[in-house]
């Protein structure tokens, strides 16, 4: 933490801001410090650290002076983090919070997500080093004492071999998106054309495998941040993945069905029904191709926007009629849906003046409305 001076904030003269994050917590190593709860700002030259409730309280420190940086993975209860390594402390340092400080490398605790972006850009910040076109006169200077050599060598070396890590990884995966890719491609053409010896229960079998592998690329919290800009790319996402389910069950499903599927699709990046409710909120006003709908019961659905609804409850009133009369699980049967959206569909035929219902001990069973039909 010595390495930090006060500053008013201010970019200088050839900065521009990259991006910024609210809630990040500063650490010197692994001791907490005073500067809890802040809004990082990384700009082309400087890391910036502002805090949020006292906006006089500003501290920066130059890109120059980083070595390298690494991410720490979060735990039960804890935050993720970037660790950043220093060089040692400039001798024409400005002042700052701290005089001097035990750890070589601070830790940028990341408690309202957003870390994996911030990553991202700042190791393009540290690659690209702009910071290096501002003119002589302007430049911060860093320790250029045997020591800091000594220091730079061994960064160099670890970014070198992050780099090489990172190359091997991205080859792996390059090596198993090809396979994942022409092993879909495979499982998708025989769901097709059902040829050969395939049957319906390895059509069933297919589907499954092919939802199994689940989304590629999910929208986190971690990615995308807190609040409105995350519910929006998280409701595009669903309703690129929810289309062609909703297609083959009739246009609709319940929002316990559709919480389901796409945690089951999402793998380890699970999604809490609070964010699912409020993505689907937004599915209407993106003009996206679902919508979120809520029948008089309480009861959520996700259907298609084409989904018609007096198609839907003119079926239901025929499948009613050549049977004489309905219960909700009967219905459900015929038609291959939940008992849920069957009675959800029953009712709302029965409210349009299609149907009639006994409610008796045995259950609730629906009539067709004789007054419509005969005089």
């Amino acid at each position: 933490m010595d390495r930090f001076a006060w500053t008013s904030g201010l970019l200088e003269l050839g900065e521009t801001l990259v991006v910024q994050q609210r809630g990040v917590r500063l650490c010197d190593g692994e001791e907490k410090v005073k500067f809890d709860s802040g809004v990082l700002l990384l700009s082309t030259h400087r890391l910036i650290w502002r805090d949020q409730k006292n906006h006089e309280c500003c501290i920066a420190i130059p890109l120059s002076q980083i070595v390298f940086i690494e991410e720490q993975a979060t735990g039960i209860g804890k935050s993720a983090k970037i660790v950043v390594h220093l060089h040692p402390a400039s001798s024409n340092k400005e002042p700052g919070p701290f005089q001097s400080s035990k750890y070589s490398y601070i830790k940028l605790s990341f408690k309202e997500h957003g870390q994996i972006e911030f990553y991202r850009r700042l190791s393009e910040e540290m690659t690209q080093r702009r910071w290096e076109n501002m003119p002589a006169g302007q430049t911060i200077q860093v320790n250029k004492d045997p020591q800091a050599g000594r220091i730079r060598a061994v960064g160099i070396v670890g970014i070198e071999r992050k780099l090489e890590e990172k190359r091997k990884e991205t080859d792996k995966n390059i090596s198993e998106a090809k396979e994942m890719v022409e092993l879909s491609k495979s499982i998708a053409n025989k769901i097709k054309e059902k040829q050969g010896d395939i049957t319906e229960d390895e059509t069933i079998r297919f589907k499954s495998y092919l939802l199994s592998m689940g989304i590629a690329n999910p929208v986190t919290r971690e990615t995308y941040g807190s609040g409105t800009h995350y519910h929006m790319q998280l409701a595009k996402q669903l309703a690129g993945i929810l289309q062609t389910p909703l297609e083959e069950r009739g246009g609709i499903m319940s929002l316990t069905e559709v919480y389901c599927l796409v945690n089951r699709a999402r793998g380890l990046e699970l999604l809490s029904p609070e964010d699912l409710v409020n993505a689907c909120k937004m599915l209407e006003s993106l003009k996206l191709p679902l919508r979120l709908r809520i029948f008089d019961s309480g009861v959520m659905v996700i259907e298609l926007q084409s989904h018609n609804e007096e198609e839907m409850v003119a079926s239901a009133l025929e499948t009613v009629s050549e049977k004489g009369s309905l219960t909700a699980d009967e219905f459900a049967k015929l038609v291959g849906m939940s008992v849920l959206l069957a009675k959800e569909r029953l009712l709302l035929a029965e409210k349009m003046g299609h149907l009639c219902r006994d409610d008796s001990v045995e259950g609730l069973r629906f009539y067709p409305n004789l007054f419509l039909t005969q005089s």
